[in-house]
């Protein structure tokens, strides 16, 4: 049976300093190294890092900055959250996560998706029209590179029987499901509103299109946000006014309304939002592994410009009391 792991992910957001006003880019890098240093300390299982290319996100290049975590650090698994396959080269890809598993010692991981977020098409050259037939030319070529198909080695190698850990991203197509099964890699669900439950005919599907196309079990990773701070009250009140900066921005260039107070307490209570004590959020934590049968879960622990002191304490409580809290409610059953 698969360890279960509990990790963190993040996107880089561009955070506050201390006079509120918004830090530059190159500081919340250095500050989101120390934070994987310090998930690392704390006893995370997992750090994810995504790729976007917008002023919000500081992070265009997860590999760079996971490396420079893997130097600093000796046992946290490192993974991209996620890259985007779509606008990238595949190869250079597998060999940029080789290097960082070669720095790490074999802890890199790599997750592969096509991206929630759009810009990197056009900046790199690429229709969007195109946006499905990329993705499916690009994780072909990266798994025949993975497997060592096509006579063409491609370095450096690495020390994994069955390639580079892989994971596939989705957000809730049965189409990536399936795509995800056909090649054999793990699946990583995105789950980012409404209850979770409702994706579990997701996971069946996963699991019997493994099945079909001859691979045993693959994992199952479950990606949502939160936060934790000492009370519900507090972590509430902390997150929801840069929660509400967020995605009011997101929303407003995708025609959503303006988030209310109501459907933020809404999905800390049932829905995909983690937040509140560390009790509170390893108790829901607990239930969406146990109703969902997942392997890891990761917590986007980043949400909008909160402050790089605020989201350490966040990790903190997650890695020393959020963690073994869930891993205990988990055996006692």
């Amino acid at each position: 049976m698969n360890r279960l792991e509990l990790g963190l992910d993040t996107f880089g957001d561009v955070t506050a300093g201390p006079d509120g006003k918004l830090l530059g880019q190159p500081e919340v890098i250095r500050n989101l190294i120390a934070e994987g240093v310090l998930a690392d300390q704390v006893g995370v299982d997992v750090f994810g890092v995504g790729e976007h290319h917008r002023p919000d996100f500081a992070v265009s290049s997860p590999e760079t900055v996971l490396a420079a975590i893997a130097a600093r650090t000796e046992r946290i698994k490192l993974t991209s959250a996620v890259t985007v396959l779509s606008s990238d080269d595949p190869i250079r890809v597998y060999q940029r996560f080789a290097t960082v598993d070669a720095i790490s010692n074999g802890r890199a991981e790599v997750s592969l998706g096509r991206g929630s977020f759009t810009e990197s098409f056009p900046l790199f050259g690429f229709d969007l029209a195109d946006y499905d037939r990329l993705f499916e030319e690009k994780l072909e070529r990266f798994a025949a590179v993975r497997a060592g198909r096509g006579g063409q080695k491609v370095y450096p190698t690495t020390n994994h029987a069955e390639g580079m850990p892989t994971w596939i991203a989705v957000g809730g197509t049965p189409q990536s499901v399936v795509r995800a099964a056909s090649y054999g890699f793990h699946l990583a669900l995105a789950i980012i509103g409404g209850e979770p439950a409702r994706f579990a005919p997701f996971v069946a599907l996963f699991h019997g299109a493994l099945q079909k196309h001859g691979f045993d079990r693959r994992r199952i990773a479950i990606h949502s946000p939160g936060y934790i701070a000492r009370t519900d009250e507090e972590a509430k009140e902390q997150l929801w006014p840069h929660y509400r900066q967020l995605i009011g921005r997101i929303g407003r260039e995708r025609g959503w309304p303006p988030p209310t107070r109501a459907q933020f307490e809404a999905e800390t209570t049932d829905g995909s939002l983690y937040v509140g004590s560390p009790e509170t959020v390893a108790r829901r934590i607990a239930e969406t592994i146990r109703t969902l049968g997942a392997d890891r879960f990761d917590l986007k622990y980043a949400s909008g410009p909160m402050p790089h002191e605020s989201l350490m304490s966040s990790i903190e409580l997650y890695g020393t009391v959020v963690k073994p809290r869930v891993l205990e409610l988990l055996e006692a059953e």
